[in-house]
This record gives C-alpha cells, structure tokens and sequence, in this order.
C-alpha cells in the first residue's frame, strides 16, 4: 500500500522535473583565469569579497600578487540611493539602490580576453519616516543582496568566453 506521503513526494518530484528546474552548476571559466589576481575598485567591499567566493567555488585560484595570473579588473563598482516617489506630504516614499559594476578580463599577458562590460541592478524599497531602523536594515540587506547577485552574473558572464 502506497502511503500518501510518498505520493506526494512522488508528484512533487514529477511535477519539479517537469517545470524544467535544473540546479545551477559550475560555470565553466577560461583555462587561463586557473590563477587570477583581482584588481577591485573598491577591494573591501561586499561585492568584492562575493566575487572572490564565487570565482573560488567555481574552481579560480585567486591570488594576490603573480606575473602568470589573468588579472580581472573591476574599476566601477559603485551603489546609489535614488529617490524613487514622494508623497502628498512632500517626505520620500520609495528609495531605489542602483549597483553598477564594470569589468573586463585580461590574461597573464596583459592581451584583453574580455572587453570592459557593464552590469547593473536595482531594487526599489519603500521609505517610512517612523520606520527608520528597520528601513536602514531593509538597505543593508538590499545592498549585500545586490553585491552577491552581480558577483554571480560577472561570473557566468566569465563563463561564457569563447561561446
């Protein structure tokens, strides 16, 4: 007798495979970034370390001085606070984060493999006046979400190189 709970799970199996859900897998980077020295604008920032783990987790050797390393350059990489509506009261309703980063890839030559691209996200968040500890917290989170969602998209971009 098949219990309900393995029917379930059964279905819910079925119906996941069938969406075409697949898990991410390793992106699959230039053989020369094997070492690779980063060259961040801004190297203590949230994003620059999210970089750092992913091209890791992904198999890059990061290393911080070396003539035969692939030398990925980040020179933008800046977050503004926009103001996105204000109200009937004249008081900001919705504020908007932009996070744009530029990157390009050189090899341990110094020869462009990737020409400067550039990356941009945005969230917009409401604002509430009487609120506000936990709307700088909400810009926090948003500011550290942003960082890990552009170190990933550099790095499949990273994996598309010669596609």
């Amino acid at each position: 007798m098949i219990k309900p709970r393995h029917l379930y799970c059964f279905l819910f199996a079925l119906l996941l495979s069938a969406c075409g859900f697949q898990l991410q897998t390793r992106a699959e980077l230039p053989a020369e970034m094997q070492h690779t020295r980063l060259e961040v604008q801004a190297p203590f920032s949230k994003f620059a370390s999210r970089l750092e783990t992913h091209l890791e987790q992904n198999g890059v050797r990061v290393v911080k001085d070396a003539d035969d390393a692939a030398v990925l350059e980040v020179p933008q990489n800046s977050v503004r606070r926009e103001i996105q509506s204000i109200g009937d009261n004249a008081r900001v309703r919705e504020y908007m984060l932009r996070h744009t980063v530029q990157f390009r890839l050189l090899d341990s030559d110094g020869k462009e493999m990737i020409p400067l691209q550039t990356l941009e996200q945005t969230r917009v968040y409401s604002f509430d006046q009487q609120d506000i500890l936990s709307k700088e917290r909400e810009d926090e989170f948003l500011r550290e979400d942003l960082s890990d969602a552009l170190a990933r998209m550099v790095v499949r971009r990273l994996g598309t190189y010669g596609k």
